[in-house]
């Protein structure tokens, strides 16, 4: 078996959600998901067909959105993942509702962060292990730190 790290491609205002699913009706339920959680979201999606012709099934709003997700879901090559670019949204907005789709198993990462997935090969298929995402910690929240992520949140709006 063979590991390799795939970056992830995407524009920086730009959000990621990479998942595991079982089934080909995923790519209209996550369209519609998307297009009535967040009216206006632009986004792409891409769905890696594990059976049959193994197509890498697509839809979205935004034709350049949809294309990256198509490039990162072929550069991935993992059957039944699928993979999500958002502009406009925030995976905090969409997370339930994609969690709760029946055919939705699992999600690797949702984020801004730059993000590598390392994916397994053997002579069958590929398979994402894990994601890399972001950088690793430079040190310990302190008081000033602490009173930063407080205000932002509640800046925002996500705190009140």
């Amino acid at each position: 078996m063979d590991l390799e790290r795939i970056a992830i491609t995407r524009p920086d205002d730009t959000n990621v959600i990479l998942g595991q699913t079982h089934f080909i009706k995923t790519v209209e339920d996550i369209h519609e998901l998307m297009v009535t959680t967040v009216p206006g979201v632009k986004f792409g999606l891409a769905f890696n067909e594990a059976s049959g012709p193994c197509l890498v099934r697509h839809s979205g709003t935004d034709p350049e959105l949809e294309q990256l997700a198509v490039k990162n879901s072929l550069a991935i090559g993992a059957g039944h993942t699928f993979t999500l670019i958002m502009r406009g949204a925030y995976p905090i907005n969409v997370l339930p509702q994609l969690k709760a789709l029946q055919e939705v198993c699992s999600i690797f990462c949702a984020t801004a962060n730059p993000v590598a997935v390392v994916v397994a090969a053997s002579e069958t298929g590929r398979g994402i292990m894990g994601v890399i995402d972001g950088e690793k910690p430079k040190g310990v929240e302190g008081d000033k730190e602490t009173a930063d992520r407080k205000a932002f949140l509640r800046r925002i709006g996500y705190k009140q």
